[in-house]
């Protein structure tokens, strides 16, 4: 009696398909939610209201001074914020986790509760704190750019402050006591052995939140300063206020270059710090 054999798959080639499989469905949904929206938004900043294929709108969107000065706003408050965020947030950390006083635990867990708040609730205290009818009555300051920064400032402190509060844990207590012993004064050890350890959290931090502040429309529609153009307000002006829809898919191209490209240099600048900057890399 004789025996058929039965054709068995290749386990090599059974793990080669495993992975595709498993990476098929969410590559569906990227697609659909992200890579299809994106190419309609670039077909549609390229195409006239007769459906027609042109590079005028891109021509005259670039070649406008609105959007010159929403590319400067949208830099200078993007790197402002994101400079106070640092500072703030690196000194935060510092004083929380190496200077005990009592309710330490409780500011922290304050601070943290920013996180779970819409941006749109800190620009709508302000208007308490520094509007015409607020507590210091700072009308001229609410409608300017320095508002805010300081608005984005304080809602994207945390996005700094948490990651340099865990590496902090990490520091060991041995490290700070030996360079105490050899004499090093409370300065110096922040310089020389606190700042360059936390140095790679609060270089992550900084860099998430240089790529929300780029992105943030909240803050600034609902403080309202009429003169302060951003690219992301610039597309909600063009394409909800005008209905000039291709113009606010130029202005979005744009926008949404700008953040790749820097995502992309912050990847390839941490790629460069080896594993323990690698780690960090989201």
């Amino acid at each position: 009696m004789s025996t058929v054999a039965l054709p068995v798959a290749s386990p090599t080639r059974a793990a080669r398909a495993s992975p595709l499989l498993w990476a098929l469905p969410p590559l569906v949904v990227l697609a659909g939610f992200l890579i299809y929206p994106l190419v309609l938004v670039g077909v549609q900043s390229v195409t006239n209201e007769d459906g027609v294929t042109t590079w005028e709108v891109w021509r005259s969107v670039l070649g406008a001074g609105e959007f010159h000065r929403a590319i400067g706003n949208t830099v200078l408050i993007a790197g402002a914020a994101t400079a106070g965020c640092i500072v703030l947030g690196t000194f935060f950390a510092v004083v929380l986790a190496l200077v005990p006083f009592p309710g330490a635990g409780a500011a922290s867990r304050a601070v943290d509760t920013l996180l779970a708040f819409p941006s749109f609730l800190i620009a709508l205290s302000f208007t308490f704190l520094y509007g015409a009818a607020g507590m210091f009555q700072l009308g001229d300051f609410l409608y300017s750019r320095w508002c805010v920064i300081l608005a984005e400032i304080t809602f994207y402190t945390p996005f700094v402050m948490r990651p340099a509060l865990a590496a902090l844990t990490h520091l060991p207590a041995e490290r700070l006591a030996v360079a105490a012993s050899l004499g090093a004064k409370p300065g110096q050890v922040l310089r020389r052995v606190v700042l360059p350890e936390i140095a790679p959290a609060v270089a992550a931090g900084g860099a998430l939140t240089l790529l929300l502040t780029l992105n943030e429309f909240g803050i600034v529609l609902f403080i309202g300063a009429k003169d302060v153009i951003t690219l992301p307000m610039l597309v909600h002006s063009k394409g909800v206020v005008t209905f000039d829809y291709p113009s606010a898919c130029v202005v979005a191209v744009v926008e949404v270059a700008l953040s790749a490209l820097l995502y992309l240099l912050y990847r390839r600048i941490f790629a460069r710090k080896g594993d323990r900057g690698a780690d960090l890399v989201p």
